[in-house]
């Protein structure tokens, strides 16, 4: 297949649009962060850098860590964003940006995203690590993709929808499990494997209400209580699920991990978690 230029957009030096990557400049091994000054604090454990590039939000790194090539890349908030981030890193290892056509043989990235979260059962608490076996996204975003059905679970989003009378109104959820392999390897003995929950913002649709009130106020207290083949939802927060739906549909490996910083039963947040994140962050260089 041939990608027009209006459909697949690149720059006059031959890097993908929003990222302003070259092929080569990506490493098959990726890091996804929110905050792009995440980057250089992932990145300060380098052994060896070799690439620096930055747009708008979208800060990349690409260097050595032991005898691992691993490139650092922010993506800022939201599954918005996430669908500009997974589509271009896979143009960037699957598609030949200068005849336009899809690369003959395909390349899987192993990406992992680090993370911050609020908890939600009394097995999370601040300071938890957690890591997404499963991702349910409130985002909507997988819905534009056709083969969405084929890689989620259908059970489970129904179950989902039923027990928490999750209305119409809001974008249908989707519902799938993680890389299984990637997952064990990034949770090792020392995590807890959770279900995870992306929304599509941070207050109302994650259940805060300032100022203005909440379309379902119990809508959290049913998250909590659901569960589906002995998976409870363990966390909220909002990239996840794309991440792991476009992953599944590009052949990927993704998984999610998040340090826990906010407890939202017992209305508590972690305060300073630089330390705990510099570990988590480390933990990850080391298993990935």
């Amino acid at each position: 297949m041939k990608y027009s230029e209006s459909e697949l957009i690149i720059n006059a030096d031959g890097s993908v649009f929003h990222l302003h990557l070259l092929p080569h400049q990506i490493a098959e091994k990726v890091i996804l962060v929110g905050d792009q000054n995440r980057v250089d604090k992932v990145a300060a454990y380098f052994d060896r850098i070799e690439h620096t590039v930055q747009n708008r939000e979208f800060r990349t790194v690409t260097g050595w860590y032991a005898d691992k090539r691993i490139s650092v890349v922010s993506t800022g908030i939201g599954t918005d964003n996430i669908d500009i981030v997974l589509t271009e890193l896979d143009a960037l290892v699957n598609i030949n940006l200068q005849t336009r056509e899809d690369n003959k043989n395909k390349t899987k990235l192993s990406i992992v995203r680090i993370g911050t979260s609020g908890g939600l059962q009394p097995f999370t608490p601040e300071g938890t690590f957690v890591v997404s076996q499963y991702a349910i996204g409130f985002d909507g975003l997988l819905n534009y993709y056709a083969g969405r059905d084929a890689v989620c679970d259908l059970s489970f989003e129904k179950a989902f929808v039923e027990k928490t009378g999750y209305d119409a109104r809001f974008a249908a959820p989707y519902c799938l499990q993680t890389s299984a392999e990637l997952t064990a390897k990034i949770a090792g003995n020392d995590m807890v494997l959770g279900t995870t929950i992306s929304a599509p913002g941070f207050y109302g649709p994650q259940g805060r209400a300032i100022r203005i009130p909440l379309h379902d106020a119990l809508l959290n207290e049913k998250i909590m209580q659901f569960e589906y083949e002995g998976h409870r939802i363990t966390n909220f927060e909002m990239e996840g699920s794309a991440i792991a739906g476009l992953s599944a549909l590009m052949g990927h490996e993704a998984t999610t991990v998040c340090l826990i910083i906010a407890n939202r039963l017992g209305k508590r947040f972690i305060g300073s978690y630089d330390e705990k994140m510099k570990e988590l962050i480390q933990t990850v260089l080391k298993r990935i």
